[in-house]
């Protein structure tokens, strides 16, 4: 098959690619350095511009997984910032359907990322995939980016919509940050540490988001975590005990309120999260405790 991606060299990305390459498919990734990341001699991956003939190009794709967006982590938010993270998703997303729009052969399925924080991020509530939105800037944005990627749908195109929990593993994601001061023996919990962190296994994440290109049936949004969310607390505690190191250096929640404003909320935020969709479609996870997964990763 072929494959069209964006944020096809993002952490969630290049396992998607490395995946997708292994299985023998073609993929033709959307970037904006596309000679950075082209090797010759490589058949079966192709890098273009955003500003290439997208119209065109999907008259030979068969799925499009849509990954693309401003990290939303690790920096405060002023207008210029927010307005950057909403760009990146609704507008990439709209240029994707516009293409769609525009080809006489369509493909078959778009897979559009989206992201848990559709929920909200201050709720004690277990929620799943009938639970309402948040109200807040992330729950917005992730409402108008769903709602972006489901115009698909009325151009007779399977559209399905992974909601993207906390992804562990190294190099990248929340470990990339947590892991180096437990390993000069002060990591610990940030914020009152009660928060849950509805975490997966980078592995079973990809699998996941892949799930709807072998199963012709499933659609719609879908909850991407582990069926089984920790607290901060129980969080740290596992990943000290994993490492052979304490947790006991708390970072106060009002020190990350300094740092991020706003965006402390994606930190010391809870969202309770189950993936009923997943579950209830067969989906088997291969790291269902956090234990194993951090056994595996660290």
């Amino acid at each position: 098959m072929t494959f069209l991606l964006t944020g096809g060299t993002g952490f969630i990305g290049q396992r998607i690619r490395e995946l997708l390459l292994t299985e023998g498919h073609q993929v033709i990734v959307i970037t904006r350095s596309p000679r950075k990341y082209q090797v010759e001699g490589v058949k079966n991956e192709t890098f273009i511009s955003w500003d290439d003939d997208l119209a065109s190009l999907m008259e030979e794709v068969d799925v499009i997984i849509n990954l693309v967006g401003e990290n939303v982590f690790g920096q405060k938010w002023n207008e210029t910032v927010k307005q950057q993270i909403y760009d990146s998703r609704i507008l990439n997303t709209r240029r994707l359907v516009s293409a769609i729009s525009d080809s006489t052969n369509k493909p078959t399925l778009f897979i559009s990322a989206s992201a848990i924080g559709i929920y909200g991020e201050n709720s004690e509530e277990i929620k799943d995939e009938t639970s309402d939105h948040g109200n807040d800037f992330l729950a917005a944005v992730t409402v108008d980016w769903e709602a972006e990627a489901m115009r698909a749908k009325n151009l007779g195109v399977r559209v399905a919509l992974p909601r993207i929990g906390i992804v562990l593993e190294k190099g990248g994601g929340a470990l990339e940050k947590m892991i180096p001061p437990f390993n000069f023996f002060v990591g610990g919990p940030i914020g009152n540490g009660q928060q849950y962190m509805s975490w997966i296994h980078l592995d079973d994440a990809c699998k996941a988001i892949l799930h709807p290109v072998h199963n012709d049936e499933f659609e719609g949004a879908y909850n991407v975590t582990a069926p089984n969310p920790v607290s901060m607390n129980e969080f740290c505690s596992i990943l000290g005990s994993v490492m052979h190191r304490p947790s006991l250096f708390r970072v106060p929640g009002f020190i990350i309120e300094m740092m991020f404003g706003e965006a402390a909320n994606t930190i010391l935020g809870s969202i309770h999260v189950q993936p009923r969709v997943l579950q209830n479609s067969g989906f088997v996870f291969e790291y269902e405790e956090l234990e194993d997964a951090l056994n595996d990763i660290v």
